[in-house]
């Protein structure tokens, strides 16, 4: 059987590594990023990919970087014939894409040259995507820019966050690179180059992102808060300056309201109804500034926000 070496780190990387191991591939060791300090404590906290590869009685290796002669000799230790890579974390070296036999083959969760970069998924839903997929591709030196190979689809429903889309893409994408394997066995797998012009780039999610600007239609709220939740989560301030991060939303309406952006126009039935540039959108979970996540009723009736309030981002702050 082909010698598989597995590179991943997050949750994302686990339904591929899950999807190798059960479908019984030769996974000989996994590379994943060196545990990291989490939560208030900065408990050293290990990668999902290694929680899952050690109970499985696989070899796990958290090298600090693959440049170098130490990655390179563990390299020719393992001997792999193929590198599966998901989510690593790190652009692999030259040295490394160049080793096994049948090359570095990456899953990429969008479907490129679409949403090349970090954060494709929530791009995606930020955008307003109805449709994404993962796509399986012959790796380079550049980013996401290996010939493709195969692709799936997933369908985002309006009210999908990235959690969501998140999952219903890992299992999906899990298929596709099962099929992409039995189609390299087979000898029947093609290399698809990507036209360039048509490349976009989904960067990583900053701070900046996350800021509601209620400015835009009620639908480009909607969007960007579930695409950013259940983490890192949208956010807006409160009239005494307070964040106020939200988690679930919905759009109210698409037009006919006349109120200065970011209003609060009304708190019936425990949701929070916003006025939008276009429209108007209710917050219906929200996560207030030292507080946990709590229904939107919940901070109504804490008398936290009153009808007429507006959020919007303090003039003092920097983002």
């Amino acid at each position: 059987m082909m010698r598989i070496l597995f590179m991943g780190t997050p949750d994302f990387a686990l339904f591929y590594l899950r999807a190798l191991v059960e479908s019984g591939e030769n996974v000989i060791g996994v590379v994943t990023q060196p545990d990291k300090p989490k939560g208030r404590g900065y408990t050293l906290t290990p990668p999902p990919v290694k929680v899952y590869a050690m109970e499985k009685g696989l070899p796990v290796y958290q090298p600090n970087t693959l440049r170098g002669d130490d990655f390179a000799a563990l390299l020719a230790s393992l001997d792999p014939e193929l590198i599966v890579v998901v989510a690593y974390g790190k652009l692999l070296p030259a040295n490394v894409l160049e080793y096994p036999k049948y090359g570095c083959i990456n899953v990429h969760g969008s479907l490129l040259p679409e949403y090349r970069g970090a954060a494709p998924m929530q791009r995606a839903i930020i955008d307003g995507k109805k449709e994404t997929g993962v796509t399986t591709m012959m790796m380079d030196v550049g980013l996401d820019t290996g010939d493709m190979l195969l692709t799936g689809k997933i369908t985002v429903e309006p009210n999908d966050n990235f959690e969501n889309v998140h999952d219903k893409l890992g299992a999906c994408g899990a298929e596709v690179l099962l099929r992409t394997l039995a189609e390299l066995r087979a000898g029947t797998l093609k290399r698809i180059p990507q036209d360039d012009s048509l490349a976009t780039h989904a960067a990583k999610i900053e701070k900046s992102d996350c800021v509601i600007d209620f400015a835009r239609s009620a639908q480009q709220v909607h969007n960007q808060i579930r695409g950013l939740s259940p983490v890192p989560l949208a956010f807006t301030h409160t009239p005494d300056g307070k964040m106020l991060k939200v988690a679930v939303s919905e759009v109210c309406k698409t037009e006919g309201v006349f109120a200065p952006a970011g209003t609060v126009l009304s708190l019936a039935g425990g949701k929070i109804e916003v006025a939008c540039g276009e429209g108007s959108v209710a917050l219906l979970s929200v996560l207030p500034e030292g507080k946990k996540r709590m229904a939107a009723a919940d901070f109504i009736n804490g008398r936290k926000i009153s009808v007429g309030d507006l959020l919007d981002l303090p003039r003092t702050e920097e983002v």
